[in-house]
């Protein structure tokens, strides 16, 4: 059941000259639900060397570095991904029932928080992060689906607040860190309470106009998927080849940064830096969500239709990287920042023009799968780059420090 259905018989349709006021507040709750969703998905990753390093023992030092842990960040990565993977696939499959996914997102951020702030060994905390997981997981496809049934952006709305989540998130969990994790997590409660105001209360009843285009849509939809469901499933299918342009840029794109922050971060430190080393995987985390934030805010701005340039440039940037992390030959903390800054902004630029140009370029029956199905593609890439990464830091760390 969509959130129209159930409130447009209960209250009446704005009026005409009331519906610039529900666009901007379909913006702002789009924008409250991107940095609620994808909040806790990102305080994760930026705790992860935190996470890691308070269950040092448990992880055993590498012989030959000694800021190495054989367990890496990528663990942390994949414990982030893997079950928003599982999600990802399921959910655009399954009836869209709107405000149960939004009841289950809700809890399931909470459960999140409290089960990491709590944990006394690694496994109840990878266990919070796998709540973490599914709620961004969860709460990606279903968000994305219900764009089809508002102004399309909406999506810019929600793109720039998913940046905002990875700056904010980063930026808050760097700072609030030195009042301890447990302190911090349990303060953070406060981010579900926002999706659920947000949704609830900030979203407005479309208008009339976009109701009746929308739900002729999905009352077709929804009626196929009652009455034939086998037929669906395969019409659904074989869209997927022909969205294959979406999604293997953006999954190349994931593949590619994921494996540079959670296979070379840990690793890179660089001495007499402004920023002591044992804080520099952090800061570096917030400076890659900045560069994401301005890219993904900058859709309305101008569009990139050649997203696959990006996964070349991301590409080049794990040469980079990976090279640095064995050799040392970046002589400055601050030539990182930057190209950190540039590989965020790579990030954040293939995901909202991706997402984007299937709001122009798919037909408006197929607009809802679209969306969900090719949130799929960065899911794969970021798993993929947590088993990269691992394989990967745990090799380097292998390799004796340069002179």
């Amino acid at each position: 059941m969509t959130n129209y259905e159930t409130c447009a018989t209960d209250k009446e349709l704005e009026p005409e000259e009331n519906r610039r006021g529900s666009t901007i507040r379909a913006l702002i709750a789009y924008w409250i639900l991107g940095l609620c969703n994808n909040y806790g998905y990102v305080v994760m990753l930026t705790a992860a060397a935190d996470i890691i390093g308070e269950n040092a023992d448990e992880n055993g030092h590498s012989k030959i570095r000694e800021n190495c842990t054989y367990m890496s960040t990528g663990a942390i990565l994949l414990a982030d991904i893997v079950p928003a993977l599982i999600i990802k696939i399921l959910a655009p499959f399954i009836p869209f029932y709107v405000h149960f996914r939004v009841v289950l997102c809700i809890v399931l951020a909470a459960s999140g928080f409290i089960a990491v702030a709590f944990s006394e060994s690694i496994l109840i905390s990878i266990l919070g992060v796998v709540l973490t997981s599914f709620c961004s997981g969860l709460g990606e496809v279903t968000y994305l689906q219900y764009t089809s049934f508002y102004k399309k952006n909406v999506v810019s709305a929600w793109s720039s607040g998913t940046g905002g989540a990875g700056v904010i998130g980063a930026l808050s969990y760097s700072l609030l860190q030195q009042i301890g994790m447990k302190t911090t997590l349990l303060m953070m409660l406060i981010v579900p309470v926002m999706s659920a105001v947000s949704f609830w209360i900030i979203l407005p009843v479309p208008s009339a106009q976009d109701i009746s285009a929308a739900l002729e849509i999905q009352q077709k939809v929804n009626a196929e998927e009652v009455e034939n469901p086998k037929a669906v499933l395969l019409k659904k299918l074989k869209l997927i080849p022909g969205l294959m342009k979406f999604m293997i840029p953006l999954g190349l794109v994931y593949l590619f940064e994921y494996f540079i922050n959670q296979g070379t971060f840990e690793i890179i430190q660089i001495p007499n830096s402004v920023v002591p080393e044992s804080s520099q995987y952090r800061w570096l985390q917030v400076t890659y969500q900045v560069g994401v934030f301005i890219s993904r805010s900058s859709v309305n701005l101008w569009h990139i239709k050649q997203t696959w340039i990006m996964a070349i440039l991301q590409g080049l940037n794990v040469i980079v990287f990976t090279t640095e992390a064995i050799y040392y030959y970046i002589p400055s903390f601050y030539i990182v920042v930057a190209l950190v800054l540039w590989e965020g902004l790579l990030g954040g630029a293939a995901y909202v023009n991706t997402f984007y140009r299937i709001t122009n370029e798919v037909e408006p029956e197929s607009k809802q799968f679209s969306m969900a199905i090719t949130g799929f593609a960065d899911s794969a890439g970021i798993s993929l780059a947590g088993l990269f990464a691992i394989l990967a830091h745990n090799a380097i760390c292998n390799i004796p420090m340069p002179s």
